[in-house]
């Protein structure tokens, strides 16, 4: 019989089964007799987290008031399936933001589809958390970096656009000079388009910046207002008329060839002053306390840190007033070096005996409301010297032979998984994009900026290390520096946790999410 994992299984210590997957060719009440059946040989007082039968091995392992349960054949590999089953206990919590039949029951697909991906066939997958997330949430580097492309050229043709207009406009009012004689006209088409005397062209709704963002705005060139001449108000055009339908005429018509080569157009739809902008996201759960770290990080290109500066903050943001009066209780993990200040309005006994965060008036709540941007509970700030807690080094080696430069570049990150690393390489301006010989990641060439962008989408036990190798014209070696990093990871330098949140008016406590953010806000290599 192969060695394969037959099911797994989310269920509740009354046998009701949450959440269930069958990985192998076997009729389905077969799988249910083998979930039934569980409860009733799960025994108290046991060490291990195993049950054989006569058929099935059953390897759990408790969340609270549930059970994680695999069901395996006996000739399965214990040691594989524990590994199996530790894995897909850390990716429940990662989805279910309460570990209750409510919880898993609202999140129970996300969850089969993280199943899915760590079992195929009954065997399973060499993948992490952070791979399995990222494999659920179908993100494609690829497409971010086609996307990119893309609208790099609709950004171009919008100035070629604008350029365009500009030369447009200028010769119609050469035009309306000599036919009209003077400058009259030249002042009338201004009142009437939207044109101001000496701040170049307005942004009212009358003229060409209210029209479209294809149109003329205030980077335009401004036209002064001749002195010395009568205006003639009659001869004034309506608003709205005039110059306007030529601009849409030949906007529409870049606008239809672009269309005609299959490109996709994303208009740049610009809110009115008095519009009001809606919140990028809301968060979905009654309590959110969001962790989150900023690194300012300068390296040596030569080797050595040249400055380490972590800052840290704890946010509660609270959806309902009812859910305001409560108390977090965190857990710090005793990092050395992690300085950590309370807000002044939080009760610093209670927080310095018993790491409980709440306010000193327990009669006072939390502030709460959909549009709230949350409270600082806690800060910290980390300085260090020691380059062990570089979560990502880079190590530049240029060389010049010849009428070429020869760079080879290399990172390394031992402990932290990061995320949509980015590490851009500043060069002279090129003509052309540098010759990648070797590369561990994806990489691109922006012209405008001169920067070459290496970028890894993921970096974890599977790629501690890699590698760059191009080649560009011979320059001067210190013009690749400085070196720009940016990234982000869900683990943090502090180890900062929320443990529990507590009612202050008794009843069950609110359900409350947890995030975690590490992002590199000014990292470089000098």
């Amino acid at each position: 019989m192969v060695k394969v994992v037959l099911a797994a299984s989310i269920i509740s210590k009354s046998g009701k089964a949450l959440v269930s997957r069958q990985f192998v060719d076997m009729s389905r009440i077969r799988i249910e007799g083998y979930l039934a059946a569980f409860p009733k040989l799960v025994g108290t007082g046991k060490q291990h987290t195993y049950v054989e039968t006569e058929n099935v091995r059953y390897v759990y392992q408790p969340i609270e008031t549930l059970y994680l349960l695999l069901v395996t054949n006996k000739q399965s590999n214990i040691l594989e399936d524990l590994e199996t089953l530790r894995l897909l206990s850390k990716l429940v919590p990662e989805y279910s933001y309460s570990l209750d039949e409510e919880g898993i029951g609202k999140t129970a697909f996300e969850i089969l589809f993280a199943f899915d991906e760590v079992i195929s066939l009954g065997h399973k997958e060499n993948v992490t958390v952070a791979q399995v997330k990222q494999y659920c949430e179908m993100e494609s580097h690829e497409e971010k970096l086609h996307k990119l492309v893309l609208q790099s050229k609709i950004n171009e043709t919008k100035d070629v656009m604008k350029r365009k207009a500009s030369e447009i406009d200028k010769s119609k009012i050469e035009k309306n000079r000599g036919e009209k004689g003077g400058f009259s006209s030249l002042q009338s088409v201004t009142s009437g388009t939207g044109f101001g005397s000496d701040t170049g062209i307005s942004s009212s709704s009358g003229g060409f910046a209210g029209g479209s963002s294809f149109g003329l705005s205030t980077e335009g060139e401004s036209f002064s207002k001749p002195k010395g001449r009568p205006t003639s108000s009659a001869s004034a055009p309506p608003k709205g008329s005039g110059m306007r339908l030529v601009k849409t005429q030949r906007t529409n018509q870049f606008l239809e060839s672009l269309k005609a080569e299959g490109e996709v157009i994303v208009e740049d739809v610009r809110p009115s002053a008095g519009q009001s902008r809606a919140p990028a996201s809301l968060p979905s759960d009654p309590v959110t306390l969001s962790i989150e770290e900023k690194l300012n990080v300068t390296l040596k290109r030569d080797g050595g840190i040249g400055n380490f500066d972590l800052q840290g903050m704890l946010s509660l943001q609270i959806l309902n007033q009812d859910d305001g009066f409560i108390q977090v209780q965190i857990e710090t993990g005793d990092k050395p070096g992690v300085i950590f200040k309370t807000h002044p309005n939080i009760n610093r006994d209670l927080y310095n005996g018993e790491n409980i965060l709440g306010l000193r008036d327990p009669n006072r709540p939390f502030p709460s409301g959909p549009g709230s941007e949350g409270v600082s509970l806690l800060k910290w700030r980390m300085e260090s010297a020691d380059e062990s807690l570089v979560p990502l080094s880079i190590s530049c080696w240029p060389s010049v032979s010849g009428n070429d430069t020869y760079v080879n570049m290399e990172y390394e990150a031992p402990t932290f998984d990061l995320q949509n690393v980015v590490i851009s390489i500043p060069l002279p301006a090129l003509r052309e994009a540098p010759r990648v010989q070797q590369i561990d990641g994806d990489w691109r060439y922006d012209a405008r900026k001169s920067v070459l962008e290496w970028s890894i989408v993921l970096i974890d036990n599977s790629n501690r290390s890699g590698s760059l190798e191009f080649v560009i014209p011979a320059i001067d070696t210190s013009d690749l520096f400085p070196i720009s990093v940016r990234f982000t990871s869900t683990r943090t330098f502090s180890d900062l946790k929320v443990i529990n949140v507590l009612p202050l008016k008794g009843g069950n406590p609110p359900k409350f999410a947890q995030r975690m953010l590490l992002s590199a806000e000014n990292y470089q290599v000098v």
